[in-house]
């Protein structure tokens, strides 16, 4: 709980640095960066990612692995992409055409085929306590959707500094020891690159992909943490690496080749995010700036009505009626 705890911290207090270096980085704080703050409405949103995912998450992890072998509990992280796409499609109304859903399943087998180890699948108490966090981050993905649209090294920062100062307080409540500073500045470094860093590009992705996608695409990362292990102690690859590449590729290709257009309609919507003027962002300034170079403001959209293809980003949550 304590390492949790600071791995959360390290997360938040890098990216509030990060903030402050990129504010003093330029005379236009204004009309170049959205503005620091999350609007009132969405703030249940963020809390209930941060309750669910930052939290009670990682609390249950830590307890679920406790009791249960490490390779099943491998096996069952991959329970997150699933949870993650069945709430997005299923309570969240997202749109799903069939070779996502296909690709989905795709990468799922992959990530379970990589994870999986003969023999060191044994069941326990724990597994359910582990599959238990894995249903908070997939709630935690769905809810980050909601607030997706505000600068997304703010909302991790304020996820990283909230869960990471509960969970820390929860640990020293409980007995922990605090360990030596050279243990507490590799927790809060790597905090800082490995959650910080990647929930700041995952609320990227949300934001331009929808939720099941982005954690279709978030599910490769065992390939990627394969592929590092073989680098720094290389070995031959097992044949459930290259089947589970195989079906990891299969996956990402569904998933690039799909197309999905219709004839939509846009509800009338404000906002605040980085943006060029293209044919979704129409709009006048009340300051000098080239509409060509990217730039975030509060602005307004009217009602269109058009076809393209398109994502279930934060421009198109439309319903779709089959």
């Amino acid at each position: 709980m304590l390492l949790a705890g600071l791995l959360y911290l390290g997360s938040g207090v890098g990216l509030a640095a990060l903030m402050l270096v990129r504010r003093g980085g330029t005379g236009k704080i204004g009309a170049l960066q959205a503005p620091l703050c999350i609007p009132p409405g969405e703030w249940p949103w963020l809390l209930g990612a941060i309750v669910t995912g930052g939290m009670l998450g990682p609390a249950l992890l830590m307890l679920g692995l406790s009791t249960t072998d490490a390779a099943f509990a491998s096996l069952l992280l991959n329970i997150e992409g699933v949870l993650t796409a069945v709430l997005a499609w299923v309570v969240f109304k997202e749109n799903a055409d069939r070779q996502v859903v296909l690709g989905m399943i795709a990468i799922v087998l992959g990530g379970v085929l990589l994870a999986w180890e003969p023999g060191g699948a044994t069941w326990s108490p724990g597994a359910l306590l582990i599959a238990a966090a894995c249903l908070c981050w997939a709630v935690d993905n769905n809810l980050t959707r909601k607030v997706s649209s505000n600068d997304a090294i703010l909302v991790a920062c304020l996820k990283g500094l909230i869960a990471g100062a509960s969970n820390t307080g929860i640990a020293l409540f409980a007995g922990a020891t605090i360990p030596d500073a050279p243990a507490i500045g590799f927790a809060l470094l790597a905090g800082f690159l490995g959650y910080g860093l990647s929930l700041t590009l995952f609320v990227v992705g949300l934001r331009i992909l929808g939720t099941a996608r982005t954690g279709a695409y978030f599910s490769v990362a065992p390939l990627f943490g394969v592929l590092i292990s073989l680098a720094l102690w290389p070995e031959p690859p097992s044949l459930f690496f290259w089947m589970a590449a195989m079906m990891m590729a299969v996956g990402v290709w569904l998933h690039l080749r799909e197309r999905h257009e219709h004839e939509h309609a846009h509800e009338p919507l404000e906002h605040s995010h980085r943006h060029r003027h293209d044919e979704h962002h129409q709009h006048a300034h009340e300051f000098e700036w080239d509409a060509n170079i990217p730039h975030a403001h509060p602005h307004r959209h009217e009602v269109l009505m058009h076809k393209h293809p398109h994502y279930p980003d934060i421009h198109h949550r439309h319903v779709h009626r089959r």
